[in-house]
């Protein structure tokens, strides 16, 4: 080695032992261990939110099954209600139908009892006037009006 090169090495180590003795290194070394803590600092914040944000994603997630969940009940519900109604409307109109069905067979029953009387009442009008008629042609008298009783009360008798 040359004498210059001998002198910078001195020099640089002499240097280097005055910074050392100022707490140069020591400046940066807290620099760097206030910076490295700084960082950590920051990473465990960042774990933190990244914890809560995972907290509230499932939270919502429960929330949103949950919200599934009663809508599908909501859903259920609705269905076994609308079913019920039908077959209560369905039930009753039946019930309309066969009562209203009842009366009309009713009233139609009426209304050929009624026929048939009206027609028997007829035929026994027509039969009285009709015996009338010929027992007043051919018998006269007390012995007419006496037959022509019996003849109209038989005829009235049978009809009935």
């Amino acid at each position: 080695m040359g004498s210059d090169t001998l002198w910078v090495a001195v020099a640089f180590v002499i240097f280097m032992a005055i910074v050392a003795r100022a707490g140069a290194f020591s400046g940066i070394a807290a620099k760097l261990d206030a910076r490295g803590e700084r960082i950590r600092h920051e990473l465990e914040e960042a774990r933190k939110l990244k914890e809560e944000a995972q907290k509230l994603v499932a939270e919502y997630k429960r929330r949103q099954r949950e919200a599934e969940d009663e809508a599908e009940a909501i859903i259920t519900t609705a269905k076994a209600e609308a079913e019920r109604l039908a077959a209560e409307t369905k039930a009753k109109l039946e019930d309309m139908i066969a009562r209203r069905t009842k009366m009309a067979e009713q009233k139609i029953a009426q209304a050929e009892a009624q026929a048939l009387a009206d027609v028997k009442a007829a035929a026994a009008d027509a039969a009285v006037k009709a015996a009338e008629t010929l027992l007043a042609a051919q018998v006269v008298g007390e012995t007419a009006e006496r037959v022509l009783g019996e003849a109209v009360s038989e005829v009235k008798s049978k009809l009935n």
